[in-house]
């Protein structure tokens, strides 16, 4: 089975531990996973501020480079939703290249969906991994509400040891939204302080999530109020035992 790893550009500009957690994890399930060196954008960012020509010139060089893979997988849920969702619905909805981008949605996974209803794991190798402490689960918004991702990086969590603190309103935007947040700062900036109260209240050591443009900005608002104890950590990290790679 040939898996194409889709690192995401924050990712790979930020925190490549999680690209580096995630291709652990594929390889312990067994897949040959394949990395594309030339991958960047999934086109995102320009979609959600209207760029439309950019974001498709994105999405078909995405296409071009996993065309040959069995499957993608991808540990974010903004990016795959941009795959799976807005590609096919929106962008290339009624063009002659719909069709490949639909053949290309139904092969591509968000890490944790992938892990835990395709390769059905129930114990990857080095699990449980170097952090067993108590976390609080951030669902970032279009993991949960285009992909349903919710109770598989809890999962995944759950196989490496974790304890898992429920925080109120985990399904709540954390006001990141890419350029969300610049073209309505004070909004944003309320919506992370409200997600940092309920982090402090569910009491965890640490953070976790699967998107990192919204462990970026969390994490960002948790700093700036003087929080230097709490662990931000993506799903992908503990799962693969690789949360002191990024201390």
């Amino acid at each position: 089975m040939k898996v194409g790893l889709f690192v995401t550009c924050l990712v790979d500009l930020v925190r490549p531990n999680i690209g580096f957690a995630a291709l652990k994890l594929l390889e312990d399930a067994g897949c040959e996973v394949v990395v594309p060196e030339s991958q960047t954008c999934c086109g995102q960012p320009g979609y959600n501020s209207g760029a439309r020509e950019l974001s498709k010139t994105l999405a078909r060089k995405v296409l071009s480079e996993f065309s040959h893979c069995d499957y993608v997988v991808a540990p974010s849920g903004s990016c795959s939703g941009q795959i799976k969702v807005h590609a096919v619905e929106d962008l290339f909805n009624g063009e002659p290249e719909e069709a490949e981008f639909r053949a290309l949605a139904s092969r591509w996974y968000e890490l944790s969906d992938f892990l835990v209803n395709v390769l059905k794991v129930k114990n990857l190798p080095g699990m449980p991994g170097d952090f067993a402490g108590t976390v609080t689960y951030h669902d970032s918004c279009s993991g949960l509400r285009e992909l349903g991702i919710k109770q598989q990086p809890r999962a995944l969590l759950a196989q490496a040891g974790c304890t898992l603190s429920e925080m109120q309103d985990a399904e709540k935007c954390c006001g990141f939204g890419g350029t969300f947040s610049i073209k309505l700062g004070d909004i944003s900036t309320r919506m992370a302080e409200n997600k940092c109260v309920n982090i402090g209240v569910a009491g965890a050591d640490a953070l976790v999530g699967g998107d990192l443009g919204c462990l970026l900005n969390i994490e960002g608002r948790l700093r700036r109020n003087g929080d230097m104890k709490t662990k931000v950590f993506h799903f992908a990290e503990i799962a693969a035992g690789m949360t002191r790679a990024k201390d």
